[in-house]
């Protein structure tokens, strides 16, 4: 199979079965009378992520860590300085008030821990549960508050079950659908690791700047994807809301899971400069929410050209 096939087809092969299994569990959950607020913080979390982790899973097993963690690396910055900064230059982004402070500090706590975990050199299965166990922690404050108050964020969270509904409710289907979902992602991200142990080896190419790159933004289209059309539909919010979770899910649930299945080893070039390209995104987006609870179209013209500016550092390097 020709490298362009294993990283077009594994990437095609992600993005279906992620879709497969979300609109599955999603159609499970209501037969199984879940409320849509737990279903829309837990199903469609984990199920938008899955690409990620069934690429950072797969590239831990295969020995190659550079992809596994730069995947999860990579992701989160594309999404804040491509899939935000473009968001933000189709329609600016709006941020409530009220969801920011507990956003931000959830945001802003998960990438420390990341930071640390990545520093430590070696990303144990010890420390993998320690990440998973604050994800879950921070699902059940979500919960709770947003149960208890039925806030903007209950509602977006809400919104995004509904988006995710499949048409068949007939439970056969729709395990059928989380069966196969499953399978493509695991296969899909079997393709695409090899595709891109491949590209490394004839560019001459280090593979945690193809896990930084190429895998990272091909595992981040389903985030694009969500976010264009949450703009085109004229909720700028649940753009903002995609984004901000799916930072939070891939530092601690698909860091941490990958890492409980297979240890991780950081390379060096990750933990001495691309680890603070994350923390200093992190804090800029941040920043920029705090500073007007907007994100312009010339501030997100700003991310698009640091995304550009990183990019060509990165292959340069």
């Amino acid at each position: 199979m020709t490298l362009t096939l294993l990283l077009v087809g594994g990437l095609v092969l992600l993005a279906a079965g992620g879709e497969l299994l979300v609109r599955g569990a999603v159609g499970l959950s209501q037969l199984l009378k879940i409320s849509p607020l737990l279903a829309g913080l837990t199903i469609v979390g984990f199920g938008t992520s899955t690409p990620e982790l069934a690429t950072s899973v797969q590239a831990a097993m295969a020995g190659s860590p550079g992809i596994a963690v730069g995947n999860v690396i990579g992701s989160n910055i594309a999404n804040i300085l491509l899939i935000l900064g473009i968001s933000a230059l189709l329609m600016p982004l709006v941020v409530r008030p009220e969801a920011f402070k507990r956003d931000a500090l959830a945001l802003g706590a998960s990438t420390v821990l990341c930071v640390g975990a990545v520093l430590l050199g070696t990303i144990t299965a010890l420390v993998g549960v320690v990440l998973v166990a604050a994800l879950v922690g921070n699902l059940y404050w979500a919960y709770q508050s947003e149960r208890i108050s039925h806030d903007a964020e209950a509602e977006r969270h809400e919104a995004e079950l509904a988006d995710t509904m499949p048409r068949s409710h007939n439970p056969w289907v729709l395990g059928l659908m989380v069966v196969a979902g499953l399978a493509a992602a695991i296969y899909g991200a079997r393709l695409l690791v090899d595709g891109a142990v491949q590209l490394a080896t004839a560019a001459g190419m280090s593979e945690s700047v193809i896990g930084l790159t190429i895998v990272a933004f091909g595992t981040s289209l389903p985030e694009l994807i969500a976010c264009l059309v949450a703009v085109w539909k004229k909720h700028p919010e649940v753009a903002l809301g995609n984004v901000v979770g799916s930072n939070i899910y891939n530092v601690l649930g698909i860091l941490g899971l990958t890492a409980i299945v297979h240890p991780l080893e950081v390379p060096a070039e990750i933990a001495r400069f691309d680890i603070w390209v994350l923390a200093a995104v992190t804090t800029l987006m941040l920043v920029q929410l705090r500073s007007g609870w907007r994100i312009t179209r010339a501030e997100g013209g700003v991310l698009v050209a640091m995304a550009m500016g990183y990019t060509a550092f990165l292959l340069m390097r």
